[in-house]
């Protein structure tokens, strides 16, 4: 404050200066130029501003100056002053504005383009300024980020469709050229052919899914099912991967659990999160499935042991395009299934979470017990207010 009064005080003497140094420089100007001209100047004031009159008295001439004259000529040459002084302030006004100007600017592209603190800059703006720069930093860094991250999806998606569709190319040609293929080899080959081919359509699905889910309103088809009941049909599904490694799954559960959901989106909820924990887990251990419903909350988690996931993966594990490892393998997909489980739980009100420790992983699907009594077609956005929860 004090430092403001100082720079008001300096900018108001600078001006009074300048007035009269405009003052003396008319009158300098004018005795200059009456001395150049041999007294021209003198004469026309004498003329226009002095008045002659005889006094018959005395037989005397006598002078006086026409004050009404000289008031009006003293109130043209203020006018004149003031001009001058108002052009000579703006023009130096305007030349330290715009040295001002430079500097900040010059000051504020520095700060902007370095980690150099805000030297030269007013601290009027300096806090602000500092505030938008590190929202610029943070929305370049995640802009950064997602454009790494479809790029990892077009190589990724190039990469799978590529890998199968081979296989499918290969093993069509290689029926087609080869007349005398024995039957039994020739049904192995149209049964790896076929697998190949539904690989395919998953990717495809899961692409296609997840970009619905981006960019557009999804429809929630409401209908009250047997939670158990889905969970015990997941199960059975999944039996021959659980036998290719040695698994055994567990289901923890009441005799009944009815909830009101999109039946084919939950399932394909708990279908991603009982795959990636069949896909993920140690040979030889067991899967634990535990749907429980406490007071208003109904949750369901899958535990499984596998590698520990650390605290910084857990954190992105839902997000798109995102994957554990940066291997690529045959059975994983474009790491969009988790993504796609996210956003179909949000779309009922209800939350995801992961968490690992000693070499359990476990995620936990909970919601609200808001069971819709009207059954039907529910519009909603992604971040639509419809709860997943049991029925009453």
């Amino acid at each position: 404050m004090r430092s403001k009064s100082k720079s008001v005080l300096r900018t108001a003497l600078i001006y009074i200066g300048i007035f009269i140094c405009g003052a003396v420089l008319v009158v300098l100007l004018l005795s200059f130029f009456d001395n150049t001209l041999n007294g021209t100047l003198r004469e026309w004031f004498y003329r226009g501003y002095m008045t002659e009159y005889y006094d018959s008295e005395m037989a005397t001439d006598y002078v006086q100056p026409d004050w009404i004259a000289i008031k009006g000529l003293a109130f043209r040459l203020a006018l004149a002053v003031f001009a001058f002084c108002v052009i000579v302030i703006g023009v130096v006004s305007r030349l330290r504005l715009n040295a001002e100007r430079r500097r900040i600017g010059n000051a504020v592209g520095q700060f902007m383009l370095s980690d150099s603190p805000e030297a030269g800059i007013p601290n009027e703006i300096a806090v602000p300024l500092s505030d938008a720069k590190s929202k610029l930093i943070r929305s370049q860094t995640l802009l950064r980020e997602e454009t790494a991250r479809k790029n990892d999806l077009v190589m990724y998606l190039a990469h799978d469709l590529k890998t199968p569709l081979a296989s499918v190319i290969g093993y069509l040609t290689l029926l087609r050229d080869e007349q005398q293929i024995s039957p039994e080899l020739r049904e192995k080959y149209l049964s790896i052919t076929l697998d190949k081919a539904e690989r395919l359509e998953d990717l495809i699905n899961e692409f296609f899914e997840i970009t619905r889910f981006n960019l557009s309103t999804v429809t929630l088809d409401y209908s009250s099912i047997d939670l158990v009941r889905l969970l015990e049909q997941l199960r059975f599904e999944f039996m021959p991967m659980l036998k290719e490694k040695s698994l055994t799954c567990t289901l923890c559960t009441p005799d009944a659990l009815p909830i009101s959901c999109d039946s084919g989106k939950m399932q394909r909820v708990f279908d991603n999160l009982l795959r990636n924990a069949v896909l993920y887990s140690y040979p030889d251990t067991e899967i634990v499935i535990n749907a429980q419903l406490d007071g208003d909350n109904v949750s369901v988690s899958v535990l499984n042991r596998g590698n520990t996931i650390p605290e910084e993966k857990l954190r992105r594990i839902f997000e798109q395009f995102y994957r554990l490892d940066s291997a690529r393998s045959s059975s994983g997909g474009a790491g969009l299934g988790l993504a796609i489980a996210s956003n179909i739980v949000t779309l009922h009100g209800g939350k995801i979470n992961a968490r690992s420790a000693d070499e359990t992983v476990e995620f936990t699907v909970s919601g609200k017990n808001a069971y819709a009594k009207t059954n039907g077609n529910v519009s909603v956005s992604r971040r639509g207010s419809s709860r997943f929860g049991s029925s009453r």
